[in-house]
């Protein structure tokens, strides 16, 4: 058992500290990531550490991809690339809360969970960074309205089909893992799992980011944005809760993958 820990400790040091020095990760994002990786290698095994790194990985590749052509939408965006502990924790925080209820009550519908979770972050970040490149400008997954490029809620066919082939793609290494774990006969459970959690949790984040998220205007070119600053200039809060955040926003619809593959599988 100790062994375990000792290994997860030591792969998520090295992982979290070359994401450092690539500037995938700030430093907090690296400690955050420490912890995260050591617990889920000790408290689970290859498939709960090996999911989160494809998600980290996969995520880290894509934010940089064509990167110049994203920077000017990251300007309204209240996190960048470059993760810290609060992304962090609210892409991961869910999965580990589950990799602890499975080591401490064993159980099949946590792990069905936990792919749901962990396809509903990797869903919505490949929208995000696909969807950030699409030559058609979004629309508003409430209203149907098309609306300026980076707006939260606004969705793109091809963020859409990001969407689902990242969840699809959590659900082929969950069931590789899985196998090399000596858990195999679960590809099925596995495929509905990510597919149908993936697009469950990217939908709901541009849903909570079109309604619930706090959302301000910048006073001088207009838009709405989620930072305070725009333009060199405070912005103004214009909706949202107040500590619904990006971070809020993709913990929870995390949560509701996790719920939705639970809820197919159980």
């Amino acid at each position: 058992m100790i062994m375990f820990w000792l290994i997860g400790a030591f792969c998520a040091l090295v992982v979290g500290g070359a994401a450092y020095l690539k500037r995938s990760l700030t430093l907090s994002g690296a400690a955050a990531a420490f912890v995260m990786g050591t617990v889920y290698f000790g408290a689970g095994n290859l498939l709960w550490f090996g999911i989160l790194l494809v998600f980290f990985v996969s995520s880290s590749l894509l934010s940089k991809f064509k990167q110049t052509n994203k920077e000017e939408l990251e300007k309204s965006y209240a996190k960048t690339s470059t993760r810290d502990a609060g992304q962090v924790l609210a892409n991961g925080g869910a999965g580990m809360l589950l990799c602890i209820l499975n080591a401490l009550w064993p159980h099949p519908g946590w792990i069905y969970a936990f792919i749901g979770v962990m396809a509903a972050v990797t869903a919505d970040t490949w929208a995000t960074e696909w969807g950030g490149l699409s030559r058609r400008l979004p629309r508003s997954v409430v209203t149907g309205k098309i609306v300026p490029p980076g707006t939260s809620g606004g969705v793109t066919l091809l963020g859409s089909t990001a969407a689902a082939l990242g969840g699809l793609m959590i659900a082929l290494f969950g069931w590789l893992f899985a196998a090399l774990s000596g858990m195999g006969g679960q590809g099925l459970g596995f495929l509905l799992a990510g597919v149908i959690g993936g697009l469950a949790g990217a939908f709901a984040d541009s849903f909570l980011g079109a309604t619930l998220q706090v959302m301000h205007r910048c006073q001088v070119c207009g838009k709405d944005v989620e930072v305070l600053t725009h333009c060199g200039q405070s912005t103004r809060r214009i909706r949202g809760l107040s500590w619904m955040n990006n971070d809020a926003v993709n913990f929870l619809s995390s949560c509701i993958g996790g719920v939705a593959a639970w809820l197919l599988t159980a």
